[in-house]
């Protein structure tokens, strides 16, 4: 036989044999509010570009600061590649010069005193990296 089963408005649990449609967290019945969920398009487009817009500043400030690295890893390169014959003193300023050969060399004349091709001046930090003045 067939049972005897509840029309589609009515809100019965079968599990626990109870009607229990006022304790659900919406309307239930056929008279009830029509439920329409809110468009949030809009809302959606205009954060969606505001993040947007954030990433993209972070990543040009992490190219900035990557290019920056660079520079300073490149400035470092050149004078520790270039001829010395002392030792550096932290915190002095060096004057980093180009010979005739296109070599580079390191010395604590300053370009006032010669006639060197002066390529620029640096100091040497604490954490034993150039820094170009």
């Amino acid at each position: 036989m067939k049972k005897n089963k509840k029309p589609d408005t009515v809100v019965f649990n079968e599990r626990t044999g109870t009607y229990h449609g006022k304790l659900l967290p919406y309307a239930a019945g056929v008279a009830a509010p029509k439920i329409v969920p809110p468009d949030v398009t809009t809302w959606k487009n205009t954060n969606i570009v505001s993040a947007n817009n954030q990433f993209k500043a972070k990543y040009e400030a992490l190219q900035r600061q990557y290019q920056q690295l660079m520079e300073e890893f490149e400035q470092n390169e050149l004078l520790y590649s270039a001829k010395f014959n002392f030792e550096p003193i932290v915190g002095k300023t060096y004057h980093l010069y180009r010979s005739k050969d296109k070599s580079t060399f390191l010395s604590l004349i300053s370009p006032q005193e010669c006639s060197f091709d002066h390529v620029g001046s640096f100091r040497l930090d604490a954490d034993k990296v150039w820094h170009r003045l």
